[in-house]
């Protein structure tokens, strides 16, 4: 009974350290997060007086639930907050039954995820936008076959891309809407976003997240209309003006750039580091920096104040996918 105890005190304290943060990281809310901690001590403090008869009943090397894998990765704030929640819940009835814990915090803990959930979803597109950070921005031009495109996609989900958009500017709009669909289906399979470039249309009828739009394409509010508020809706900027102008509009993020000279567009200036810079200081909505970053320049830009950038051939042109993403999250995450 006492490792049955040990156990689930653990997973109560780990499951409520978690929760804490989201409250205190991602909603910044004072209260939820003074409660949640009020609770993982409340809890400890009833179990003190146990401490040295739990560590000692403690067997790792022989408990069989240590070699067990979990089968789903949680990668995302929501699937975190909620596994997280659950956790606490299943464990604090079994402290109830095995312990003598009063059930009051259990149902405590139902409130107050209840509270946390409502305020997740007014504020989604913060959420949803604030572990996201390897965009990549792609289209089919250069590939003969679909299958092997979207290979590529899949890998890159796989090893680190959170967003992928797609850009079609050279296909119909029947067959840009069978690839969009597909990457769709991809990154829900990955828990990843989707944006789609341009289109507001072909974002509507794949459900995409979102849709990127560059200084000339639809206003955001029309944009706004036809998706949704909960829709992600990005801006290209190439000046401070254009990064203000889209904050004011009620963009939801922006892509700064192009930060050197990119062949995806050979007739526009390169901003350089100084606008990133800029966006660091400035900005208060994310941004992405874009514009021929790769492995070998990625550390300059992430040391001009770029946390997110988006890529193109840095990726979907590498002779290792799997690494390049990967080198390109880690100097992100340093």
């Amino acid at each position: 009974m006492k490792r049955i105890i040990d156990a689930n005190l653990n997973r109560v304290s780990e499951g409520l350290r978690v929760v804490e943060e989201i409250a205190r990281f991602i909603l910044s809310d004072e209260k939820l997060t003074g409660e949640l901690k009020l609770i993982r001590h409340d809890i400890h403090k009833f179990f003190d007086f146990k401490y040295d008869e739990l560590i000692n009943s403690r067997d790792t090397i022989n408990d069989i639930g240590c070699t067990i894998q979990n089968p789903d990765k949680k990668d995302s704030i929501d699937s975190i907050f909620k596994a997280n929640f659950k956790r606490i819940e299943e464990a604090l009835r079994v402290l109830n039954q095995y312990g003598a814990l009063d059930d009051s915090y259990r149902y405590r803990i139902y409130t107050i995820e209840k509270n946390m959930r409502g305020k997740l979803k007014l504020d989604f597109k913060k959420v949803f936008l604030s572990d996201k950070i390897l965009y990549l921005v792609t289209n089919s031009d250069n590939f003969d076959d679909d299958n092997i495109f979207l290979d590529k996609v899949a890998l890159s989900l796989k090893s680190g891309v959170d967003i992928v958009q797609l850009r079609e500017k050279n296909t119909t709009a029947k067959r840009f809407i069978e690839l969009a669909k597909k990457i769709r289906d991809l990154t829900s399979h990955f828990n990843k976003a989707f944006i789609v470039n341009d289109r507001v249309d072909i974002a509507k009828i794949t459900h995409a997240d979102g849709v990127h739009l560059g200084q000339d394409d639809m206003d955001i509010k029309y944009a706004r209309e036809i998706l949704g508020e909960n829709a992600i809706i990005g801006i290209s900027t190439h000046c401070p003006d254009d990064a203000i102008n889209a904050i004011n509009k009620g963009a939801d993020y922006i892509g700064v750039g192009p930060v050197f000279k990119t062949p995806t567009k050979p007739n526009k200036t390169p901003v350089g580091l100084e606008y990133v810079k800029w966006a660091s200081k400035n900005v208060n909505i994310p941004f992405y920096a874009i514009g021929s970053i790769n492995e070998d320049n990625v550390n300059e830009v992430v040391n001009s104040g770029a946390k997110r950038i988006a890529v193109i051939r840095a990726i979907m042109y590498s002779s290792d996918i799997k690494k390049s993403t990967e080198n390109l999250k880690s100097a992100l995450l340093r």
